[in-house]
């Protein structure tokens, strides 16, 4: 996936990629140990080794700030090219419970979404900033389907975009339910048979 484009800012001293990192993952090990209500950004800055008033330059507040700390993360999911369309899905599916693992991933989103139930604006940051773009993974994949002749290329775009909706919620919210809310393993038993029945949906075969 393409990396974030970092917000437009005023001519002046350019900004420093470093402490850009820094300051994301002094947020994430921020929320890890102290929790989304603890966090300041003046601990954050303690943690990066920046002034306080290098975060407010970069972010508004506390809500902007983790998103991007939380989406920076998700920019790292890729979809493999296995071959085949189960086999990317599995792919991916496992790639993506892989960083559901990590405590400062697992963390991070479970406050996230805590604190957008009754934050309409940080829902929208959220959806514009990690599920828009997480988006992209199925579109490449169907794409690469349809190349492989494994997928119909859909004529309609408004269609096409409903189903990649569909399949995107299908598969995030299998994961993140299971891996976060369950805490069932994510294996690869699970994946396949998560996969097949993706791929056959609820027809008697599947069911079989």
């Amino acid at each position: 996936m393409q990396r974030r484009t970092p917000a437009p800012r005023a001519a002046g001293r350019p900004r420093s990629a470093a402490a850009d990192t820094a300051i994301l993952a002094a947020t994430r090990q921020a929320l890890v140990e102290l929790g989304w209500s603890k966090l300041t950004l003046g601990d954050v800055a303690t943690r990066a080794g920046v002034a306080k008033t290098t975060l407010y330059r970069r972010w508004a507040g506390k809500n902007e700030l983790v998103v991007d700390a939380v989406a920076e993360l998700f920019d790292e999911l890729r979809l493999p090219d296995c071959g085949t369309l189960a086999a990317d899905i599995e792919g991916v599916v496992l790639r993506f419970a892989a960083l559901l693992e990590h405590p400062e991933a697992k963390t991070a989103l479970m406050a996230l979404i805590a604190e957008s139930t009754t934050d309409a604006t940080l829902r929208t940051r959220i959806r514009a900033s990690i599920v828009d773009r997480q988006k992209l993974l199925v579109l490449e994949g169907r794409a690469r389907a349809q190349r492989r002749g494994e997928l119909p290329t859909e004529s309609d775009p408004e269609a096409a975009a409903r189903t990649a909706d569909l399949i995107f919620d299908v598969i995030a919210g299998a994961v993140v339910h299971r891996a976060l809310v369950s805490a069932e393993p994510i294996d690869p038993e699970w994946t396949q048979a998560f996969t097949t029945l993706l791929l056959n949906g609820l027809t008697p075969s599947a069911r079989a």
